[in-house]
């Protein structure tokens, strides 16, 4: 894996040399950096396009202009122009060094003299490396290619001045180990390196909660998220990014012999598909037990509701993490309802299938995903048990759906039924009876429309509400309303010039800017 040039990653008439060649036009040096070469040389995508100048951000907007469909400057107090150059978007960074103070959140970053100052200052080996356009040369000071091809995660310089200058790069090494690995093999984060995070792990303090939150968003769908979860807790790092995780490692007792519930947990997110909000919610799934666990007759360990206590804490977790409300809603709702499956054995009524749908609505998938990876157990009886169990839940599931269309379970009503048959206007009421409307769907099956006026009469009567019409009259009524209302959605789907702006025009913006200066 050495090299003195990479021809294959500047290419004559490809972007990288063109771009080379305007800056050398322009007496100035542009390098390819950071993940696209790292990337190239393991032989994967490659979709970054990094690159490092010692041309002031005024000089790249020199030379980019003309060329450049768009430029976003976000970036430039920290020396990155952003632009969309022939269809790709690139960042160019002049040649820096950042650090942070003891007490700040916030980077200060100067200009660096020359190329290697820059790759001195970045996270890792493997990631300070870099390749001139449109000469090809390589340049790697510090060993990053030796270090990919031994699969080890080391710092360019000592690992306490690489974490002093920006504490997130702590998290990033247990972030690669997690990313990197894969078929080919495992990288390990270099013995220097734990010894480093565990020493200073109460810095990653000073960093902001979003800027943790998007490199554990990064781990948790990693190839061997379980590698740096591990990593985490090994050096600490966890107790202050996700405490409730090493809290999983709970004491094995001679007497009661119950599984490591952090091996468990580790072993139901690398069983989940590498997608975000799944992957969240195994990480999540039983951190209710440390709080719920009890000693019974007999030897016994329960857990009794760690779903409902596990529900809430992660939910608290992720918000204090600044993740999405949908994010948040999505993991809450799969924690919660990851142990409602076990009952399936006692025998489940058709309506308990629709209710486990109707819960489960959008994260269907997402569940029965959850569900099946939280088998761990090594007794493969019991293991093909769960699964043929699952099996016939989903068979169940799908011949349903074929007869009652479960994907769209809704009230045999809408709400334009409901005010036509009583008079009222939007009201708790109306939702109510549609809430009634719903279970009534759900225990019993799809019901026709005369038979739903039916049920909500008798409803009504419970609540001491007098229909205002007969349910025909209704009928029509609620036909009327329904198509006045569909027309004038229509008209005003037609007509955007004529709508108000509540939040006035539209301002073109570019990415975001990005978390850690510079890093991959």
């Amino acid at each position: 894996m050495s090299a003195a040039r990479m021809p294959s990653l500047v290419e004559p008439g490809s972007l990288r040399y063109e771009l080379g060649e305007l800056f050398e036009a322009s007496g100035h040096e542009l390098w390819l950096v950071g993940g696209a070469v790292r990337d190239a040389l393991l032989g994967r995508p490659e979709p970054d396009l990094d690159f490092a100048t010692d041309a002031k951000p005024s000089e790249v907007i020199d030379v980019l202009r003309g060329r450049a469909s768009e430029m976003w400057l976000q970036g430039v107090r920290f020396g990155t122009v952003g632009a969309a150059v022939r269809g790709n978007r690139l960042e160019i960074t002049t040649y820096r060094e950042e650090w942070y103070p003891a007490d700040s959140r916030k980077p200060e970053v100067h200009f660096a003299r020359d190329i290697e100052s820059d790759l001195s200052r970045r996270d890792f080996t493997i990631n300070s490396m870099a390749v001139r356009t449109p000469s090809a040369e390589v340049f790697d000071p510090f060993g990053g290619i030796q270090d990919l091809a031994r699969r080890v995660i080391r710092t360019p310089r000592s690992p306490e001045q690489a974490f002093s200058d920006d504490p997130l790069r702590m998290l990033r090494a247990c972030r690669f180990a997690a990313t990197l690995s894969g078929e080919a093999g495992e990288f390990e984060v270099a013995e220097e390196v734990l010894g480093a995070i565990a020493t200073m792990r109460e810095r990653l303090g000073i960093v902001s909660r979003e800027r943790v939150r998007d490199e554990l968003a990064k781990l948790i769908v990693g190839t061997r998220a379980d590698l740096g979860l591990e990593a985490m807790v090994a050096t600490g790092l966890a107790d202050h990014a996700l405490p409730e995780l090493p809290a999983l490692a709970m004491e094995q007792d001679p007497l009661h012999r119950h599984k490591d519930v952090l091996r468990h947990t580790l072993a139901v997110v690398q069983r989940v598909p590498q997608e975000l909000v799944v992957r969240l919610a195994a990480l999540f799934h039983d951190i209710g037990k440390p709080a719920t666990r009890a000693f019974g007759p007999g030897g016994t360990v329960t857990f009794h509701h760690h779903e409902v206590v596990g529900s809430k804490l992660a939910e608290r977790r992720l918000r204090e993490l600044r993740f999405s409300s949908s994010v948040v809603e999505s993991v809450r709702t799969l924690v919660f309802l990851h142990m409602r499956f076990h009952t399936f054995k006692l025998g489940w009524t058709d309506s308990a299938v629709r209710r486990y749908v109707r819960d489960a609505g959008d994260l269907l998938d997402e569940l029965n995903a959850l569900v099946r990876a939280d088998c761990t157990t090594r007794n493969p009886a019991k293991a093909r048990a769960l699964q043929e169990r699952m099996d016939s839940l989903e068979l169940r599931i799908a011949e349903l759906t074929e007869r009652e269309e479960l994907s769209r379970l809704r009230p045999p009503l809408d709400g334009h039924d409901v005010m036509a048959l009583y008079d009222l206007k939007p009201s708790r009421t109306v939702g109510r009876a549609l809430e009634h409307l719903l279970e009534l769907r759900i225990e019993s099956g799809p019901m026709g429309r005369k038979e739903a006026y039916d049920a909500l009469e008798a409803w009504g009567r419970d609540q001491d509400l007098t229909p205002a019409r007969t349910a025909e009259e209704a009928m029509s009524v609620a036909d009327a309303s329904r198509r006045a209302a569909e027309e004038a959605e229509a008209a005003y789907d037609a007509d955007p010039a004529g709508r108000e702006d509540p939040v006035g025009p539209e301002v073109a913006g570019g990415p975001e800017e990005a978390a850690g200066p510079g890093e991959p």
